[in-house]
């Protein structure tokens, strides 16, 4: 049900003055906030983190080949625009595309944007229009073609409204779930009334100022008496309902997770990170790596690459590479050995290894060298040698 369908039912198709007050004090208002709640943090939980874990990838700039560190490179990994850092842009440009299945980024006096909001007119057969495009508080009185923007979609179908309707069911059963914990955590009890108290021509003075007063005192106090009247007996049964009470919270808790676990595995993310376990993480941020934060990176790469480089580019050698080599943390003490076998087998230089373990690069032609230990020889070469020490 539509908010607006929603409003028109509980107050009616006439034109009436509500408070905001008043509507969310309604019990319909307070269900569809809590699945509202339930849905966000879930989404915005896996959709932050992939956000920063982006954001801490390095955009590597070529120029005919070879790596460069010009405007481009500071474009991308430094300064966007004048109001966001690299950072900032990726988180806002990545938010934008799980919200909304689809982003788009302009180019205004050699700065990049993530637009707000805009309108697209869909061509088969050639590029794609857009207009009323808004960034911030400002609204762009043009139409920008295909080719002089940087446009992203997602997926082919939106997966948050999937999720939506797939949640709608978990939001009720948490619902359900969190009045029965309330209801079992409250005082219940028995109060039995004679008919000689009942007949009684005080009656009902008594028995409000039982209700209004005694009972409402003896319930939010930590310690406190009841007094009763002649006829009336009250027998406590809150205790009954403890066991249950615990039982409750475990339910409310697996109903949680079921919609973190639904939201993570839409975006082939880890369940475990979106919650925030800590068991096995290293295995999990591989699987970040390899099914979430790869494919994001090579699909935003290839839209740079064809829109700002080009065919001619790309032949020429010019293209940007986003790498996401940097997003685990790195002990060097752990991994000297492998550092040692990537220098030693000539796979890597040394300015590769330290780039990737996060310091700076030796400003040394030996620095940028391959280097190969002894040890590694052609097996042609192996097998004369292995003649010449049996003759």
């Amino acid at each position: 049900m539509s908010i607006l369908s929603w409003l028109s039912s509980k107050f009616g198709a006439k034109t009436q003055v509500v408070s905001i007050e008043d509507i969310l004090k309604t019990p319909e208002a307070q269900s569809m906030l809590s699945e509202l709640f339930v849905r966000e943090v879930a989404f915005w939980a896996c959709v932050n983190k992939i956000a920063s874990v982006l954001s801490k990838c390095e955009f590597r700039v070529y120029i005919g080949g070879r790596e460069t560190k010009g405007s481009e490179y500071y474009l991308w990994n430094i300064e966007p625009n004048p109001n966001q850092n690299a950072a900032d842009f990726l988180r806002k440009l990545i938010s934008m595309l799980y919200r909304n299945n689809e982003a788009l980024v302009i180019e205004h006096d050699q700065k990049l944007y993530v637009a707000d909001s805009f309108s697209k007119e869909e061509y088969a057969l050639r590029g794609y229009r857009f207009s009323s495009v808004s960034v911030d508080n400002m609204t762009f009185n043009r139409v920008f073609n295909q080719a002089d923007v940087l446009y992203w979609k997602l997926n082919n179908r939106d997966m948050r409204a999937l999720l939506n309707t797939m949640t709608d069911t978990y939001g009720k059963l948490i619902q359900y779930a969190a009045k029965s914990y309330l209801k079992s955590r409250g005082n219940r009890g028995i109060l039995r009334i004679s008919a000689t108290a009942a007949a009684d021509q005080n009656f009902k003075k008594n028995f409000s100022d039982l209700m209004n007063q005694y009972f409402k005192d003896l319930f939010s106090s930590e310690n406190a008496v009841l007094p009763l009247f002649e006829g009336y007996d009250y027998t406590d049964i809150s205790s009954q309902s403890k066991t249950y009470s615990t039982e409750s919270t475990r339910d409310i808790k697996s109903l949680y997770d079921d919609i973190f676990d639904f939201t993570a595995r839409a975006f082939s993310f880890p369940p475990s990170l979106a919650k925030g376990d800590v068991q096995d993480t290293e295995k999990a941020i591989d699987e970040l790596l390899t099914f979430c934060i790869d494919p994001l990176a090579r699909m935003l790469e290839k839209e740079i690459n064809r829109k700002r480089n080009g065919f001619e580019g790309f032949v020429r050698g010019n293209r940007i590479h986003i790498d996401t080599t940097a997003v685990k943390h790195i002990d060097v003490m752990d991994i000297a050995t492998s550092i040692d076998k990537l220098i030693s087998s000539g796979a890597f230089t040394i300015n590769d290894v330290r780039r990737t373990i996060g310091e700076n690069a030796i400003d040394e032609d030996w620095a940028d060298k391959h280097f190969i230990t002894k040890n590694y020889s052609f097996i042609e070469e192996a097998l004369k040698q292995m003649d010449l020490d049996t003759s």
